[in-house]
């Protein structure tokens, strides 16, 4: 057997049985303890250590460099989008017990779209070369965008998908548990929590715009460029919950996550130049993480402090 093909069942066996388990564990709405998702969140890290690991072992060092390098832009850019999650569910007024099921199922439509995205951008570097210019080009205006733009608003009645959504079905004015749709007077209705869900896809769908053009910058492999992106976003759940009570620390995360981008859109724009060594990149995304957060925990102590005085 291929070791391409055994890695892909590899992969696959783990996501199916994680994905099971996690259906069984979060069968009932519930809201999830820090402690609850700490332990999922390590679970997911390690299933991704794990996985890099056999690629290693099977394909060599490049390649695990390759996964380990789209894992970490993954990941970031999953945890800056974890300020966009907070607002919806904010405006939206949806509890801590129903936002694991509008995220489990957020989760699975970006599987869905990500595979699309992944293969439809593979297949287009391969047949128009300069496509990778235009990804580049893309990566550094919304590295530069996010860095000295103003922070965006959440508005989904302007939302192109929400409005015809409303068109086509009615939405009751209040959440019925977390129901995505009821019957009132023997007529279907949606609930508030399938708008929410709605946004959420819809959100996701840029956040794919940006991350799936930076791994392609490291990787053309369908599976590590795959694999690294849905290790990432599986945990996605269960970081949020980790995070959102302390949000507001990671206050220069943004900067950091927009010199990454801007950092691989460089590297996309020079590719037929100069050739950038994978241990570089690798090297240049940990090290704008940690300034990033440790500048953040930093900024945040002093502010404590302010408020204090």
């Amino acid at each position: 057997m291929d070791v391409h093909t055994l890695l892909w069942l590899l992969f696959a066996g783990v996501i199916s049985i994680m994905f099971l388990v996690d259906l069984w564990v979060f069968r009932h709405s519930h809201e999830i303890a820090f402690r609850e998702a700490l332990g999922w969140t390590l679970l997911w890290v390690l299933l991704a250590a794990g996985f890099g690991g056999a690629v290693w072992f099977y394909l060599g060092s490049t390649k695990a460099l390759e996964f380990v390098t789209g894992y970490l832009i993954e990941e970031s850019l999953s945890v800056d989008n974890l300020f966009v999650f907070i607002m919806i569910f904010s405006y939206f007024g949806v509890s801590k017990a129903q936002q694991p099921k509008i995220l489990k199922w957020g989760i699975i439509g970006a599987l869905v779209m990500r595979g699309i995205f992944i293969v439809a951008g593979i297949g287009l570097i391969e047949r128009f070369h300069w496509i990778i210019y235009l990804f580049g080009a893309v990566l550094v205006y919304t590295g530069v965008k996010m860095a000295f733009g103003k922070e965006g608003k959440i508005e989904p009645e302007k939302n192109l998908l929400v409005r015809l959504f409303r068109k086509l079905l009615p939405v009751t004015r209040r959440t019925w548990g977390d129901k995505f749709f009821v019957r009132r007077g023997g007529k279907l209705a949606a609930t508030p929590l399938l708008l929410t869900l709605l946004v959420v896809e819809s959100s996701d769908l840029l956040f794919a715009v940006d991350s799936i053009p930076a791994v392609l910058a490291v990787s053309r492999d369908p599976l590590i460029v795959y694999s690294s992106n849905v290790f990432a976003i599986m945990g996605l759940r269960s970081l949020y919950y980790l995070l959102a009570n302390v949000m507001e620390m990671f206050a220069h995360l943004k900067l950091g996550v927009s010199c990454i981008l801007s950092f691989v859109g460089a590297k996309m724009l020079l590719t037929d130049l100069v050739e950038i060594p994978l241990h570089f990149s690798l090297g240049v995304i940990v090290g704008v993480l940690v300034i990033s957060v440790l500048s953040s925990l930093l900024f945040a102590g002093k502010g404590k402090k302010r408020a204090r005085v």
